[in-house]
């Protein structure tokens, strides 16, 4: 291995270690995050339990929807407790990893179909374009053989009456039984 490849390999570790740093920041302020987040969860639910308790005094509440209302705070509060470990944190990196995938398979989706629109556009245009080099091009032939038309038709003005009134023999004699028949 030369000295320059050496080089070129050290520079390359040493972006790259970089950009691994930048991740481990990233992956802890989103593990701090997410427990912040089960510390509120856990606050929620047991604030829930308090307010159902009290709704359940006050008579707001009978016994069954009290039960039922603490139940489901508790669940809340639980989640929050699970989020605030490790697994729990591992998992909801989890899910988030996952959507972020889903957004950015949907934002290739839409980038794929942008480069479709703009292909799609850019054929069209072309075929505008062949549409009119056809039209054109028919045009020209037309405008040519109108004029070959007018030449000849000119030619035959200039030419001597007998050269005109030459006919077939017997032609007269067609004609007159075409228009009897």
């Amino acid at each position: 291995m030369s000295f320059h490849e050496m080089v070129i390999t050290v520079r390359a570790v040493n972006r790259a270690s970089a950009q691994f740093s930048r991740i481990r920041s990233d992956a802890e302020s989103l593990t701090t995050r997410i427990e912040s987040l089960g510390s509120a969860l856990a606050g929620i639910g047991a604030t829930g339990v308090a307010i159902g308790h009290i709704a359940h005094q006050f008579g707001i509440l009978n016994t069954e929807q009290a039960r039922v209302f603490d139940s489901a705070m508790m669940v809340v509060s639980v989640m929050g407790l699970f989020i605030r470990t490790s697994w729990g944190a591992a998992i909801a990196q989890k899910v988030y990893a996952a959507a972020c995938w889903i957004a950015t398979a949907a934002q290739n989706s839409l980038n794929i179909s942008y480069a479709t629109f703009l292909a799609l556009t850019g054929v069209g245009i072309a075929v505008i374009v062949a549409a009119a080099a056809a039209m054109w091009s028919f045009a020209s032939q037309m405008n040519a053989a109108a004029a070959s038309v007018k030449e000849y038709n000119a030619a035959m003005a200039e030419a001597p009456g007998y050269a005109r009134g030459i006919r077939r023999t017997g032609e007269e004699e067609y004609r007159r039984r075409g228009i009897e028949d």
